[in-house]
């Protein structure tokens, strides 16, 4: 699923990172932590998450997945809000008000931080941490 890295924690995973990730990530990572401080940051699946709701993945195996996610991509950064609105996806519901971004269900992907309105971004974690989890 995600490009293998060797760290095991959430400060291996930062500081891992080239100089101009590191300053999004650990924006975004904070951002994520002011806006949910019930969802406890963890590394999971190469990426960092917040808090987890369990989840049946394609191989019908009932896991851990977190609720919202971080990762740093080869060619952009991806947010991941695995929560539902009203039976919707969150990220897609208020994809037009996220910025220059690419949405896909549960996925925000960015090229830089300037791409995303941060305002709705931290309205949309706050849902999350409200609505946690899909379905299991």
């Amino acid at each position: 699923m995600f490009k293998p890295v060797t760290a095991k924690s959430v400060d291996e995973y930062i500081n891992m990172l080239t100089p101009e990730r590191k300053k999004t990530i650990l924006y975004l990572h904070e951002k994520i932590q002011k806006a949910s401080p019930k969802l406890k940051a963890h590394f999971s699946y190469n990426m960092l998450g917040y808090g987890s709701f369990k989840y049946k993945n394609y191989k019908k195996e009932i896991i851990d997945w977190p609720t919202i996610a971080l990762a740093s991509q080869k060619n952009y950064i991806s947010l991941y809000i695995c929560a539902l609105e009203n039976g919707e996806y969150i990220a897609e519901k208020y994809k037009d008000k996220l910025g220059k971004v690419n949405v896909g269900r549960s996925c925000i992907r960015f090229k830089k931080l300037e791409d995303l309105n941060i305002t709705e971004v931290e309205k949309i974690i706050k849902l999350a941490s409200k609505n946690p989890g899909l379905t299991v």
